[in-house]
């Protein structure tokens, strides 16, 4: 006959039983496991933060607070995307912080089918499609903040589906020209391509660069109730009060060419296309330059300069491109110095050296001082928190404009601009190195990434 301990010990073990269930495994984040890793490190985030943001306080974890608390800890923690990574026995979760990607932690493979459904649910995507690659967007709901944009891309891989999460919180909508790291210089030059009536101004740079985002800032200056402003947008990344924006469909039809082509119809005054991607769309938008509008757009492009020659390859004709085109703007994203541990540096002989390879020696000018942040709590031990831009203006003058009609390379193009007085990216950045903004290594790595 059982006795009450013994009845009480077997109930125990029963309930142990029902609640071993898979928790999630916090994956090490200091700074060095993190460059362990040929990453840079995250920002810490200790286990029992972890533990009680993902469980809640229940023992059994549930999908729906860990998809949440997984978007929570991503804006908290300033991330633009969520990565959730499938491999053969587990699932890696990575958030990209100052363009970075930083491991956070790792799910049970068991969790990937339960997770990856939760967020289609929120998505409004098909659950029962497994062999096809899905987007959608839906809100989320961030404790004392209120509701986030959340963009999804689901995709099948070897190991399964994986998911991609970009956060457009409401907060990245506070920017500026000038908070976005325009010198004065380039500036003015920005600011007279927008005083102008008509015309074209071109934001180039590889993808993550800030250009959608320097395009943002353009509008909210010229957006005032005596204009009509349109845009066509693949995605709408940002709501702007006041202007129509329009979402790229390609199962309707809508394609940025056809779009552009609508908008030229809703008497508009000033268009936004989000992506020059092909010859159509390119002919349209500089058609849509020489008939009074002002158009801004993005392009592919290493630089500035060579954004030319690719209109070109576009069969966009040398007159049209120096009748419509009135500023490119070159530009990169480069990580700011902790204010929390900066601290100054002195370059030795042999970095010098090494650095005068990078850059040419009358832009280094002998300057060995610069800073970097030596890591703290604040920044996860990374020595960064935030981005800022690096830039180049290259105006369209009579010059350039000469030279685009000799049909003139990128080289060509770019030595004139910089005889006329273009401040290369290379340059804004080793002046916003020089005064502490960023370091002459972020500075080297966006461009040798």
């Amino acid at each position: 006959m059982a006795t009450k301990d013994d009845t009480t010990t077997d109930k125990n073990k029963s309930d142990n039983k029902k609640e071993t269930k898979p928790v999630v495994k916090p994956e090490p984040t200091t700074a060095t496991n993190a460059r362990a890793k040929g990453v840079a490190a995250s920002p810490l985030v200790t286990e029992s933060e972890v533990v009680k943001e993902l469980k809640k306080g229940e023992t059994a974890l549930s999908v729906i607070k860990l998809v949440e608390a997984m978007i929570s800890l991503a804006y908290r923690l300033r991330a633009s995307d969520i990565h959730i990574d499938p491999e053969e026995d587990e699932l890696h979760i990575r958030f990209r912080i100052d363009g970075v990607m930083n491991p956070i932690f790792t799910f049970p493979k068991g969790l990937q089918s339960e997770v990856i459904t939760r967020i289609r649910v929120l998505a409004g995507l098909r659950t029962d499609e497994h062999q096809m690659a899905q987007d959608g967007r839906f809100k989320a709901q961030i404790a004392d903040i209120g509701y986030v944009d959340v963009r999804v891309s689901i995709a099948p891989t070897y190991y399964g589906e994986n998911c991609v999460m970009r956060i457009l919180a409401e907060q990245s909508q506070d920017f500026t020209l000038e908070g976005l790291g325009y010198s004065g210089s380039d500036l003015k030059k920005v600011h007279k391509a927008m005083e102008r009536p008509y015309g074209m101004i071109l934001v180039v740079g590889p993808t993550g660069s800030g250009k959608t985002t320097s395009l943002y800032a353009v509008l909210k200056e010229l957006n005032t109730p005596e204009v009509s402003i349109i845009t066509i947008e693949d995605p709408v990344e940002y709501s702007l009060v006041g202007v129509d924006q329009i979402q790229v469909n390609e199962r309707t039809g809508l394609t940025f060419a056809h779009g552009l082509r609508f908008i030229l119809r809703q008497d508009p005054n000033i268009i936004m296309v989000g992506e020059i991607r092909d010859e159509e769309t390119a002919s349209i938008a500089v058609n849509a330059a020489m008939t009074g509008h002002k158009l801004l757009s993005t392009l592919h492009a290493n630089d500035a300069a060579t954004a030319l020659p690719r209109l070109i390859d576009m069969h966009v004709e040398p007159f049209l491109i120096t009748s419509t085109v009135n500023v490119i703007i070159g530009q990169r994203l480069v990580r700011t110095i902790c204010l929390d541990c900066k601290v100054a540096k002195k370059l030795t002989q042999a970095e010098y050296d090494n650095l005068s390879e990078f850059i040419e020696e009358q832009v280094l000018k002998g300057n060995r001082n610069f800073f970097e942040g030596n890591g703290c709590d604040t920044c996860g031990q990374s020595g960064f928190k935030g981005r800022i831009g690096i830039h180049e203006i290259l105006e369209i003058t009579d010059d350039i404009r000469d030279l685009i009609m000799k049909h003139a390379n990128a080289t060509e193009i770019k030595e004139a601009a910089i005889k006329g007085g273009m401040t290369t990216m290379l340059e804004d950045g080793f002046q916003k190195a020089l005064s502490g903004v960023t370091t002459i290594a972020e500075v080297l790595r966006v461009f040798h990434e």
